[in-house]
């Protein structure tokens, strides 16, 4: 288990995290993200989906509950269970049926569907500090690339 910390300065500085955490990561995938609201979680998301090569904006599913995208032969689903009433309410949106090799999870406000969702790979925990926010991410396994260290990442000049 690895964890890390680290210190984002502003929107443009935490998309570019998740951009270059899209760089290190295989599939399949589950992530949690936690964080108080606005602390960042669909900023970070916006930047990993542009580092897996989406193109468009990204909604956030606050009141969709799932937004889907296919990226280059990878499924990714971004879930944000804030709204949900209760957990079983995602079997009947068929959540075992977005859990496949070739798929990215994404779960915003996991503790929401506690029982009824995959257990995580990785957990991004944001807060906010002072003017920027404060990461935590906590790597449960081995689906994130051994070589890469937060210098890699946040090399924004590899973001377009």
């Amino acid at each position: 288990m690895k964890n890390f910390e680290l210190f984002l300065a502003d929107e443009q500085v935490t998309e570019a995290f998740g951009f270059g955490l899209a760089k290190k990561i295989s599939v399949p995938l589950v992530i949690y993200l936690n964080g108080n609201l606005g602390a960042g979680k669909t900023t970070l998301v916006r930047g990993l989906l542009k580092g897996l090569g989406h193109k468009g904006s990204t909604k956030s599913p606050t009141y969709t509950l799932v937004e889907p995208y296919l990226l280059n032969g990878i499924s990714v689903y971004h879930f944000d269970l804030y709204r949900l009433a209760d957990p079983e309410e995602l079997e009947y949106i068929g959540i075992r049926e977005y859990q496949t090799e070739r798929a990215i999870l994404i779960f915003e406000w996991p503790e929401q569907g506690r029982g009824w969702i995959p257990d995580a790979d990785l957990m991004i925990h944001l807060e906010y500090h002072e003017t920027g926010r404060s990461l935590k991410l906590q790597c449960l396994n081995d689906k994130l690339a051994n070589d890469w260290q937060f210098d890699d990442i946040l090399c924004q000049n590899e973001m377009k």
